[in-house]
């Protein structure tokens, strides 16, 4: 466990530890009834409305505080927790009673999402309120979920001055090391003879070298499952250039990766059999005099030459050449996770990732466990018809699709090509960052699909 995460929790109660009374909300007023008339009077002179994530803090005689009471929602929910380390009073707080695993669970991970804060340019603010850790299995998977999401944040909130390329490689690193993983990586103009010329190309305006990270973990009899994060450091949109509004929070445009890199440290560490594989290609897409240009033709890894529609649509540049890689060795299941088109955000607003998948079977999978994990996804469609949109006059395909319209299913389709029939796969484009904040989800870099993934993959192969 991270520093900042063991920072949010105590290993045993103390004398001063106060209770946390976890109640669903249907039942606040029954508990009240049957408990101490102190307390009853308090809600009542509060007027306390127990709804799930509403909590009420309790004095004793004295004054002091007592005890809390936290409403809970009729199903498991991360989000009831979410408030109170930022709420409650400094000090030591322990859960009453007992919970079922689901439950202990959603309370821990709440907790431990509501205590992230980003510290590593200024001191935090809102340290001092820790959790007893209850027992039982439950807490080890929230623990494991909540330093994927630590990991997420972190990575995405930096700025981009601070990670480069490089350090989304050291990043890579850093995660495997506990886990006995194994990462190489090929930079710079090693692309080119090692056949990933997209990634070369996007990445080579640059200052800082380019370069494709790979990840290897497991045993060689199980299952192998391949994930894939687009790891653009930063998008100055390159010669079409985004205006300022547009770059404001292109440091996110790695979020693809860091995901996968988060999802594969709760892989890794839940031991799940399966042989991981996971694929970064990192670059940072610069304005410079060898920048690769509107309408230039590149080559690809599969073979297949693309037209550039439009430099700002580079992402799916980088992927091509991954996915390619990752479907050579024809792994049972092909996973990608990016921060692609602005076009699924405005179908589905910045909360809510975009699933893409050449089997229903699987996406189905995805959304079921995105319900369990209370980190939904919403299913896209894959428009045979908007292939035309691709085409091009001189090359294979373009990068853009001809219009305004449809531009999180054309992308997606140009990663399809890129994939083939022959292996189930399923493409996130998320937001990867939250425009505001709310409790648990505090505004900047945010895992989001990742806890669906998790159960998803935790079901077929734990």
């Amino acid at each position: 466990m991270s520093d900042a995460l063991a920072s949010a929790f105590a290993a045993r109660a103390t004398k001063r530890t106060l209770p946390i009374h976890a109640i669903p909300a249907k039942r606040v007023g029954a508990f009240l009834a049957r408990g101490e008339a102190r307390w009853r009077r308090w809600a009542e002179g509060l007027a306390f409305r127990p709804k799930p994530g509403r909590h009420l803090l309790v004095p004793a005689a004295d004054g002091a505080p007592e005890a809390v009471i936290l409403a809970l929602s009729e199903a498991p929910s991360p989000w009831d927790t979410a408030a109170l380390p930022r709420a409650l009073p400094k000090g030591r707080y322990a859960f009453a009673g007992e919970h079922d695993d689901a439950r202990t669970e959603s309370l821990v991970l709440g907790w431990a999402l509501g205590a992230y804060e980003f510290t590593r340019y200024r001191s935090p603010r809102y340290g001092g309120r820790a959790l007893v850790l209850p027992k039982g299995p439950g807490r080890a998977r929230a623990l494991r979920l909540a330093e994927a999401t630590y990991w997420v944040r972190d990575l995405v909130t930096t700025p981009a001055e601070d990670l480069g390329p490089a350090e989304l490689e050291e990043a890579a690193r850093t995660i495997a090391k506990p886990h006995g993983a194994r990462v190489t990586a090929i930079r710079g103009d090693d692309l080119l003879t090692k056949k990933y010329p997209a990634v070369h190309a996007v990445g080579r305006a640059a200052t800082r070298a380019p370069r494709l990270v790979d990840l290897r973990w497991g045993k060689p009899q199980h299952p192998k499952i391949t994930l894939v994060g687009k790891g653009v450091v930063f998008d100055s949109g390159g010669l079409d250039l985004k205006p300022a509004s547009g770059m404001l929070l292109m440091k996110k445009d790695m979020g693809g990766a860091a995901h996968v890199l988060g999802l594969a440290h709760a892989i890794m560490d839940a031991k799940l059999k399966v042989r991981l594989r996971v694929l970064v290609p990192a670059v940072e897409n610069a304005v410079a005099g060898n920048a690769f240009r509107p309408l230039d033709v590149l080559s690809t890894r599969k073979g297949i030459t693309v037209e550039v529609g439009n430099t700002d649509a580079e992402g799916r540049l980088i992927l091509c050449d991954a996915l390619a890689e990752a479907v050579r060795e024809e792994p049972e299941l092909l996973i990608d996770f990016a921060t692609l088109t602005g076009a699924a955000r405005v179908a589905l607003g910045t909360e809510v990732p975009a699933l893409f998948s050449n089997r229903d079977e699987l996406a189905a999978e995805l959304l079921d466990a995105g319900t369990r994990e209370t980190d939904p996804l919403w299913r896209m469609p894959l428009i045979e018809s908007y292939e035309r949109h691709l085409e091009s006059r001189v090359a294979d395909v373009s990068n853009v699709g001809g219009g305004r319209y449809g531009g999180a299913i054309t992308a997606a389709l140009f990663l399809r090509r890129f994939v083939g029939a022959g292996t189930p796969w399923a493409h996130v484009d998320l937001n990867a960052y939250n425009m505001d904040t709310r409790p648990g989800r505090p505004k900047g870099g945010e895992a989001m699909g990742l806890r669906a993934l998790y159960g998803a993959l935790e079901t077929r192969y734990g």
